[in-house]
């Protein structure tokens, strides 16, 4: 490999870099992310941030892939001790609601580019909440039921949802989403 080939390949990743950090940067400050925008922070055109991510949801894999809390860190310590399912789904339900409201911004991105066909992809941690909440139901048709409406109340677009259309302001919107989970692991 020649020194000429070697400075492109680090300048690529450099470019790379930059487009990820500046992608990462926006979603921890809540701003605005989109590509334009990731684009323009990264001090890079719009047409370059597409050559190293093809959309939005591929970039803020990359960018914040590391950032989003496994179920065991984000329930751990809250549900130790906890075998009540109803109060289990409770606890995972709203800790999931604030960790969607911490990264709003990029979670309403995500949601608006599966929606619209931009991205056939985007994460999906709500299940592994519901399986770690769920862990003290045996396997079956009936847990898998439950998984399914928890699925519908334990999302980023029920969230939206009772924010957007129904005016609720966060804790609002949080609490309802909590008490309907409730409600689903009593049945």
């Amino acid at each position: 490999m020649t020194s000429t080939t070697t400075g492109r390949a680090r300048q690529k990743e450099r470019t790379r870099r930059a487009i990820s950090e500046a992608a990462r940067e926006l979603v921890e400050s809540g701003a605005e992310v989109t590509m334009p925008v990731v684009a323009s922070h990264a001090g890079v055109s719009e047409a370059t941030a597409y050559r190293y991510f093809p959309d939005l949801v591929t970039l803020l894999r990359d960018a914040v892939a590391d950032t989003w809390p496994t179920p065991e860190d984000l329930l751990g310590e809250d549900l130790a001790d906890i075998d009540d399912v109803g109060e289990r789904v409770a606890r995972a339900t709203r800790a999931f609601c604030v960790r969607t409201l911490r990264q709003e911004r990029a979670v309403r991105a995500l949601v608006a580019a599966s929606l619209t066909g931009a991205s056939e992809e985007r994460p999906a941690h709500r299940f592994e909440v519901i399986e770690y909440a769920l862990a003290p139901v045996p396997a079956g048709p009936e847990r898998e039921e439950l998984a399914f409406a928890l699925a519908v109340v334990m999302s980023a677009e029920s969230l939206f949802t009772l924010l957007d259309l129904c005016g609720l302001e966060p804790e609002q919107a949080t609490a309802s989403l909590v008490a309907t989970a409730r409600r689903c692991a009593a049945r």
